[in-house]
């Protein structure tokens, strides 16, 4: 046999299972977005920056500035009528602390304990990929969901900004002011940095969801957990492990409409992120290859 076959082999076993990974991360992009229930969330999602900004202009169609309750609301709210852009932000900001990580713990949660339930999950492992590639692929799926979640927010925010109120140069939060098109690029920045934000708590919902065969078992405690660390988060008796929180470092993304830009929070958001990746990610890894499937 010639040196060339003899490489050839390899290489060919290694291709396969590449298809083998990609078939199955398609399999799990395609199996998430059609469902009903992801559209239902993401159509939820884009109808809450739409509500914000119909509310703000109804309250404000008499000329007064500022959001409804005379200021009050989300962070950027009383900027939105001098200028729409600033929907993006006040729409990222009222939809990340409870409305974006609610939607990622449910598809998260559901991710392996719905094919457990369903009793489709021993035919997956058939698949020659194995399990920690299926448990990759699970958790692509819900990582593309994060930012195509954070993107409907701030795309609806975008268009309701600009059909309901003027657009133009931005102001910082320095008092510096940019022109529209860097505002925008920050804004999709922004936008990134909020996805990226939802990372950790989505490996927690993996691994959640490795723990369990009931599907709607384990989107309740993924959905509890959220809870229950925002309410560990907002008790200033418990400053001392607050920084170590996943949710804490969430709005940090305000620094990047800074001038110039302010990024050590945002830093140790992404840090953090990566931190509660790698701990729950490996933690749903050794949970999920030693699992015993039995539906």
């Amino acid at each position: 046999m010639s040196q060339a076959e003899l490489t050839a082999v390899p290489v060919s076993r290694a291709a396969r299972r590449a298809l083998w990974s990609l078939g199955i991360l398609r399999s799990e992009l395609a199996t998430t977005f059609r469902r009903w229930r992801t559209l239902s969330l993401l159509g939820v999602l884009a109808a809450v920056p739409v509500l914000i900004g119909i509310a703000v202009r109804i309250e404000t169609g008499d000329g007064a500035r500022g959001g409804p309750g005379g200021g009050g609301g989300p962070a950027f709210l009383s900027q939105v009528t001098d200028n729409g852009l600033f929907l993006v932000f006040a729409a990222l900001s009222a939809t990340l602390p409870v409305f974006l990580p609610m939607a990622v713990g449910v598809i998260a949660g559901d991710s392996v304990a719905g094919e457990a339930s369903g009793g489709t999950l021993r035919y997956l492992l058939v698949a020659p990929a194995g399990r920690t590639r299926l448990l990759l692929a699970k958790y692509t799926s819900v990582l593309v969901f994060c930012l195509v979640a954070t993107l409907v927010v701030a795309a609806s925010a975008l268009a309701a900004g600009a059909l309901l109120f003027p657009v133009g140069d931005v102001t910082t939060i320095s008092g510096t002011r940019i022109g529209f098109g860097e505002g925008l690029v920050r804004a999709g920045l922004i936008a990134v940095v909020v996805a990226v934000s939802l990372t950790g708590f989505a490996a927690l919902g993996l691994f959640v969801s490795t723990l369990t065969d009931s599907g709607i078992a384990a989107m309740a405690a993924t959905v509890g957990v959220l809870i229950t660390v925002q309410i560990l988060d907002a008790m200033p008796q418990l400053d001392a492990v607050h920084p170590y929180l996943f949710p804490h470092y969430w709005l940090s993304f305000t620094d990047l409409l800074r001038d110039p830009v302010y990024g050590d929070e945002v830093a140790r958001n992404l840090g953090l992120q990566a931190l509660y990746a790698a701990v729950f990610g490996s933690a749903a890894w050794a949970r999920f290859t030693t699992k015993d499937i039995t539906v």
